[in-house]
């Protein structure tokens, strides 16, 4: 086991690897919770909660940290009566604000990094179990602790749920730190590669390429919808500041507030692309939005949702053709890594340039477009859920529908950016030489 660099092996004890993890976990569970329960904290103190004493103060902070680590929260209303008496109706809240969730998963990538600082390959596990151990128990604690009559969490829910940001925080963090994932588990990834055939590693550098070429359309189209919302609560930014003097939460109200809305951000972003694709956002029991069709009713007044477009128009409608510019990038990027390996070998079956090409382009367009909108559709289940309130039960866009309309728009992209990137390319090159004539 490696020591630190100002230890040596008679001053000091090196710390075992699993208490390691441990020690990393609980620094991370504190930053966590400090981060999370401060807003609420001084909300608080100055009355914006009314008259809540501070043992359910802090219950409260305690389900906030868990919502962050996506763990659903049921809400009992204990005033509703069913037919055999007192029976309170249950709903979930499981909106699961992204923005905060990065918390927990930088903090473990953090200590990712470190345990496979102070490990080897094969003894790594040990700190990640640890780590994983501790945080288990933290979240399950804390469910234990802080479940009420009126909200409450599933404990077993609270112990497993957390270790997917901080699980994946760690695996990444240890993997930026070994620098390749073959020798994060101890593998000479060269000399495997090495004992393969030539089309084997054809073929997988060929889906490589396809991989990363779908996750940079995701990405940019992530990106796009970004600025689009970005434009969007400029241009409304009045009617947003209307909802906020409506409100009248005061200073630290209205800060905790804009807190809160920041948490949810990159879910806004999300939505934000589900819309442009044209697949749509449900907000709420017959509430829908998309490029293509509006049909929305009553919504919480939350200031960030002033700025949602009401109706469809053709500025509107002209949003869907974001995905398939960020599909064109996709497919630019592709041929710039220069891995084409299937047209190569198609290439040289098929004599017929016209018809190699075109299926090359066909179905790298489907590849790309299946990634992108395997992520897209990823990305649609994590930033969507119940609000947990009335009608807004189901809130945010289909999976399905947005893993459709997005990998069917980037997948026109690809095939788009594929077919202009030799000619791009050549214009790169001519530009170059010109100017080194000058030069």
């Amino acid at each position: 086991m490696k020591l630190r660099a100002d230890q040596s092996g008679l001053l000091g004890i090196p710390m075992p690897l699993w208490l390691q993890g441990a020690v990393e976990a609980l620094q991370a569970v504190l930053i966590s919770a400090v981060l999370t329960v401060v807003p609420l904290a001084a909300v608080w103190l100055t009355g914006g909660f009314g008259p809540l004493p501070p043992e359910a103060a802090a219950r409260l902070g305690g389900q906030a940290w868990l919502l962050v680590h996506g763990v659903p929260l049921r809400l009992s209303d204990l005033g509703a009566t069913g037919d055999g008496g007192a029976a309170p109706s249950t709903t979930v809240l499981r909106l699961v604000p992204l923005g905060f969730a990065l918390i927990p998963f930088l903090l473990s990538w953090r200590a990712g990094r470190r345990l496979a600082r102070a490990s080897y390959a094969t003894t790594l596990w040990q700190g990640l179990l640890g780590a994983a151990a501790l945080y288990s128990l933290a979240g399950f604690a804390t469910a234990f602790v802080c479940s009420t009559n009126a909200v409450s969490a599933s404990v077993g829910a609270a112990a497993a749920v957390p270790l997917i940001p901080v699980g994946l925080g760690l695996i990444v963090g240890a993997r930026r730190e070994a620098g390749s994932w073959s020798r994060l588990i101890g593998v000479d990834a060269v000399d495997w590669i090495a004992r393969t055939g030539q089309y084997s590693r054809w073929t997988g550098s060929y889906f490589w390429a396809v991989i990363r070429g779908g996750f940079v359309a995701a990405a940019a189209a992530f990106g796009l919808a970004a600025a689009l919302l970005a434009l969007d609560l400029a241009v409304r930014w009045a009617d947003v500041v209307t909802v906020y003097e409506a409100l009248g939460a005061g200073g630290v109200g209205g800060a905790a507030l804009t807190v809160a809305q920041l948490g949810y951000v990159p879910n806004l972003a999300v939505w934000a692309l589900a819309w442009s694709s044209g697949s749509g956002v449900v907000l709420g029991t017959g509430s829908t939005a998309g490029a293509l069709s509006t049909a929305v009713g009553p919504l919480p007044p939350l200031p960030v949702l002033a700025a949602l477009p009401t109706a469809s128009s053709p500025f509107t409608a002209a949003a869907i053709v974001l995905p398939v510019i960020a599909g064109v990038l996709g497919g630019w990027w592709f041929q710039r890594a220069g891995e084409d390996h299937f047209d190569e070998w198609l290439s040289i079956k098929v004599p017929a340039r016209w018809f190699s090409a075109s299926v090359s382009a066909l179905v790298l367009g489907l590849l790309v477009g299946a990634v992108a909108g395997l992520l897209a559709g990823g990305a649609a289940w994590l930033s969507g859920g119940s609000a947990g309130v009335g009608r807004f039960a189901d809130i945010g866009p289909s999976p399905l529908w947005t893993l459709v309309w997005v990998g069917a728009e980037t997948a026109i992209g690809a095939v788009i950016g594929y077919a202009l990137a030799p000619w791009l390319e050549r214009g790169q090159l001519t530009r170059s030489a010109a100017a080194s004539a000058k030069a």
